[in-house]
């Protein structure tokens, strides 16, 4: 994420730049799915109102882009590729969470979220860079 980040103008760098605070908050309940993380440290929460804002913004970025009518090959420009490339990587993570058990649900939900969010964002990125999509 910090590839495509160095690669990507607002919106989408500032898109990302949340997400990779979100993760950390996330590997901390992975670290430590017992809930002893004091209850002081309130920024290594995952809430709902987290998969809230990813799915508002796979609505608004949605709005902008053509609607997909066949499968897209990853690719195009360098932001639009690196986010393409976080999202294969978000999906491992979710097989090996799912794997674990015994995980907090909304854990699983923002990360199955987050990857639907990083495909449209490569769509988007690569839509304001005037970079065509591949039809598979």
């Amino acid at each position: 994420l910090g590839l495509a980040r160095a690669s990507l103008e607002a919106p989408l760098a500032a898109m990302v730049e949340q997400i990779q605070r979100d993760l950390f908050a996330l590997g901390a309940r992975l670290a430590d799915p017992s809930h002893r993380i004091a209850d002081r440290v309130t920024k290594a929460a995952i809430s709902p109102e987290d998969v809230s804002r990813l799915e508002g913004w796979i609505d608004q970025l949605e709005q902008e882009l053509p609607p997909l009518r066949r499968f897209i090959l990853p690719g195009g420009s360098q932001g639009g590729a690196a986010l393409h490339v976080a999202r294969t990587v978000c999906r491992r993570a979710e097989r090996a969470m799912v794997a674990l058990g015994g995980l907090d649900a909304e854990l699983l939900v923002y990360v199955n979220r987050l990857s639907d969010l990083l495909f449209v964002m490569a769509r988007a990125a690569n839509h304001a860079g005037g970079t065509p999509e591949v039809e598979w």
